[in-house]
This record gives structure tokens, C-alpha cells and sequence, in this order.
């Protein structure tokens, strides 16, 4: 990092289009989303506070003004007129982003608040060395809202493979430098790309999760977060 002492700063993904979530997204960008009363962005800007992030950026194309109204300016956003995927919209917004390496998150999954700290594990991991990325990782028996069985393997020593391991879930949460952005396209490309090259290289590391985590991608997910997160009446 470019200050020791100083937190990353969040690069929050929030340019989807969330058609999984209509008629819901027809109003809303999806990152307003409620959950059990609060919006996702907000749950997941909570998980990165709770441990020291004060510093947010996201990138923004369906009703931009709508998630630039709900923080009153307090957010600075990345506008894309085309969608860039994710890795062309976290590159655009790198200038917007002081620190390296940066955090970037996904705004469509979270854990419960105050529940796990993994983001101290995923700089603590980083500052070993030999990771050129670290992932947010979540065992599938703590998945709530997720279709596949797995993503990656998370082997004992903390590498991320394709086949020995724990099989485990990319969490939404990836700590990376912003020299692997150099030699990408200017247009849309996604992040996995990247993800791909570090796991060939056998730089990309994990941390898990240890609680329960929440992905909304559709109907079917809003509603078991709903139900799972909505306090008991009385």
C-alpha cells in the first residue's frame, strides 16, 4: 500500500443492469435494492466500514442519478455511458482511486453485519507477498442465494486452485494492486480475466468467510435474505 497504515479504498461494482430483480429494478438501480428494510450498497459499504474503509467509489449506468441522489454526494461515482463489464469499470475508475492495492466489492452480497472481520485476514494475507490478488472465499454450507456448487478450490496453504482444496465460492470481495490493470483493454473486459491470469501464475489467494453470506442475484435470493435477515414481529 501506498500509506501503511491507511485502509484501502472500495471500488464498489454497481453498474449492473439487475434484470434478474424486475419489475423491482424497473424503478430502482439495483444496488438501492432493499434487504430486510436497508439497501445492498449500504450493506456492503457496512461490512467495509465495520473494519476501517472510509474512502468509496462506485461506477454507475442505470439510473446513476437515482444512486447518486440516495448519498446525497457523499459517493463518488464512476458514470459509464456503455457498460464496461467489471474489470473495464473498475480501470476507468482507478484515477478516482488513491490507494494501492485498492477493494473492490461486489453490491450484491454481503454478510451479516458486525459477523466476521475477512477483510483484516485479506490484508493480512496481502501483506505476506505472494499474492497478487486475494479473494473473498465462502464455503457453499454458508451460502445463501447461490446457484452453482462452487467456484474455486482453496487449498490448505491459502492458494486458490481449480481442483484441490476446499471448493468454495468467490465472495464478492477481491484485494488487488493496480499494476495487473496495465496491460488490459480500454473498453469492457471482466475481472475474471485477471483472476484467471493471477491463478496461472499461482498468485491468487483466498480468506474465508466464517458467516453466513448473502447473494442476491434474483428473486428467489431477495426473498431467502428477506426472511433470513427480517427481525421477528413483536
Amino acid at each position: 500500500m501506498t500509506e501503511p497504515s491507511r485502509f484501502p479504498d472500495v471500488m464498489l461494482l454497481a453498474a449492473g443492469l439487475g434484470s434478474r430483480l424486475r419489475p423491482i429494478t424497473d424503478t430502482i438501480p439495483k444496488p438501492l435494492v432493499p434487504v430486510a428494510g436497508v439497501p445492498l450498497i449500504e450493506r456492503v459499504m457496512d461490512n467495509a466500514k465495520a473494519e476501517g474503509a472510509r474512502r468509496f467509489v462506485a461506477n454507475a449506468h442505470y439510473r446513476a442519478d437515482q444512486l447518486l441522489a440516495h448519498f446525497g454526494g457523499l459517493l463518488k461515482l464512476s458514470r459509464e455511458d456503455e457498460l464496461l463489464n467489471t474489470g473495464g469499470g473498475i480501470k476507468r475508475a482507478l484515477p478516482m482511486l488513491a490507494s494501492d492495492p485498492i477493494l473492490v466489492m461486489n453490491t450484491d452480497a454481503f454478510w451479516p453485519a458486525g459477523s466476521d472481520t475477512p477483510i483484516a485476514r485479506m490484508l493480512a494475507r496481502f501483506a505476506q507477498g505472494t499474492a497478487e490478488i486475494v479473494l473473498l472465499c465462502v464455503h457453499p454450507r454458508d451460502a445463501s442465494g447461490f446457484a452453482r456448487s462452487h467456484d474455486f478450490c482453496l487449498a490448505p496453504s491459502g492458494e486458490i486452485t481449480r481442483d484441490y482444496g476446499a471448493p468454495v465460492i468467490y465472495g464478492g470481495v477481491a484485494l488487488l494492486g493496480k499494476a495487473l490493470f496495465a496491460n488490459t483493454p480500454d473498453g469492457a473486459f471482466s475481472l475474471n480475466d485477471i483472476f484467471d491470469s493471477c491463478l496461472e501464475r499461482q498468485t491468487l489467494y483466498g480468506v474465508a468467510l466464517n458467516a453466513p453470506w448473502f447473494h442476491v442475484g434474483d428473486a428467489t435470493g431477495l426473498a431467502e435474505a428477506d426472511r433470513r435477515l427480517t427481525p421477528p414481529a413483536g
